[in-house]
């Protein structure tokens, strides 16, 4: 086994993704404009967009494997997720006042972003309470401000036989030249025992923030990659040094004359951690 894939050890992680002429994640209180920090205009990536292609990729790598399902996916009812934990527990003749714990093991057991990210499973129907996921995501901010920009589209064919459509239909669509995320996150031993994560979970996690974007290409988001993937690992389970100094290891210059558009325009450096933390780079 090695370090970084040990579910009995604190992990605290760094993860670069770059975008081009694409919107990363759009604001939907915002015209669906890039999200930035309005102080700074550092170019900003919500926690949940990234668990979306984490699930996404899990969904396609480990499509039909009993302990890979995703639970939080585009137009499944969430109620009928969970009344397959009760049908199974059901058939195994279980009380119904043990059903809301052994629905939450099942749970966790059965759904891949349950163990990982944890849920709020504690619906009127088929309640499976709430789980705290080991595996935490900060936003991720940009390196260096970024400017988002809309370029009008046009559209040349009608939608309708109607004759009242122009045929020129006008559209926009926002997107940031170029910008360098980073995000943080967090793996707690002490709840991924609550949970049942195993080796094999981690590996896939690993695995998908590596190649999430790889498999999820659309003419909106540009061209986005997984940068650097840095993984501290604990040698105690309640942590050896405080994962900000950890992370503050991890350096990101801009050596461009002025601003950034592409990756080779910065420098990244890491250096080792202070002992016992040991440092996997699982990618950069």
């Amino acid at each position: 086994m090695s370090a970084h894939t040990d579910p009995t050890k604190k992990h605290d992680f760094v993860l670069l993704f770059d975008v081009a002429d694409g919107n990363p994640n759009g604001d939907p209180d915002a015209g669906n404009l890039p999200r930035v920090d309005p102080e700074t205009m550092h170019g900003l990536v919500t926690d949940g967009a990234l668990k979306r292609k984490v699930r996404d990729f899990v969904a396609l790598h480990r499509e039909g494997e009993e302990r890979f399902k995703i639970y939080v996916e585009q137009g499944v009812v969430l109620d009928q997720q969970q009344q397959r934990a009760y049908t199974a527990l059901e058939e195994k003749g279980v009380k119904k006042e043990d059903k809301v714990r052994l629905g939450q093991q099942w749970m966790c057991e059965n759904f891949f972003d349950v163990r990982l990210f944890g849920a709020v499973m504690s619906l009127k129907n088929a309640n499976c309470g709430q789980v705290r996921g080991p595996v935490q995501i900060t936003f991720a901010r940009s390196a260096d401000p970024v400017v988002p920009l809309t370029a009008t589209i046009t559209r040349v064919a009608r939608s309708k036989a109607d004759g009242k459509e122009e045929y020129a239909q006008i559209g926009r669509k926002s997107f940031v030249p170029y910008g360098l995320y980073v995000a943080h996150g967090f793996f707690s031993p002490h709840l991924a025992a609550k949970t049942g994560v195993d080796e094999g979970d981690l590996e896939e996690l690993w695995l998908a923030l590596t190649k999430m974007f790889e498999h999820d290409r659309s003419a909106t988001r540009g061209m986005m990659a997984t940068r650097g993937l840095y993984v501290f690992t604990h040698d105690s389970p309640l942590g050896d040094h405080p994962a900000h100094d950890l992370f503050d290891l991890v350096e990101v210059k801009n050596r461009a004359a002025g601003a950034a558009r592409s990756f080779a325009d910065y420098e990244v450096s890491v250096a080792e951690p202070p002992a016992p933390v040991t440092l996997t780079r699982v990618l950069g």
